[in-house]
């Protein structure tokens, strides 16, 4: 089966009844996790990122202590998935403030990581890739928050 473009989406959405629209939203929500966790994204936290940054960071905090620290190993893949719940994290949003906010909290978790990540040169290359991700990233956001945010990065160096 062939996706349509999504010109075409749109223009069939605005021909459905809101009774149709909601149906199809719950029906899409059944499929995916990532589809269902999207919708709460936009139903119930848009509306208060700080609080969304907030709930990231918990669960974040709630990786990092479950990561197994038997070889670095185990370590980098389980470093390597939380980065990857982050960034996914980061696409509900579509905020760059959000995205540099929770890149800079995730590196700071990481830089005091236990085992140490400079021991490892994959872990220490994925951390040096992270800051400097964020660094190209401030670019794109107003001066003010460029200079709140290149101390926080400086801390993190």
């Amino acid at each position: 089966m062939k996706a349509v473009t999504i010109k075409e989406i749109s223009g069939e959405l605005q021909n459905l009844s809101p009774k149709e629209l909601r149906d199809l939203c719950l029906r899409l929500a059944r499929f995916k996790k990532e589809n269902k966790e999207l919708l709460t994204y936009l139903l119930f936290e848009a509306t208060d990122e700080a609080g969304y940054i907030e709930s990231v960071k918990q669960e974040i905090d709630l990786q990092f202590g479950k990561v197994n620290r038997k070889s670095y190993y185990f370590i980098k893949k389980g470093l390597r998935g939380i980065l990857l719940n982050t960034r996914k994290f980061i696409r509900y949003s579509h905020n760059k403030k959000t995205e540099i906010d929770l890149l800079i909290y995730y590196c700071s978790k990481l830089k005091k990581f236990n085992p140490p990540i400079q021991r490892n040169i994959a872990l220490r290359n994925l951390y040096l890739k992270q800051v400097a991700e964020i660094r190209a990233k401030l670019g794109s956001l107003h001066e003010d928050l460029q200079y709140d945010y290149v101390k926080e990065i400086e801390a993190l160096d």
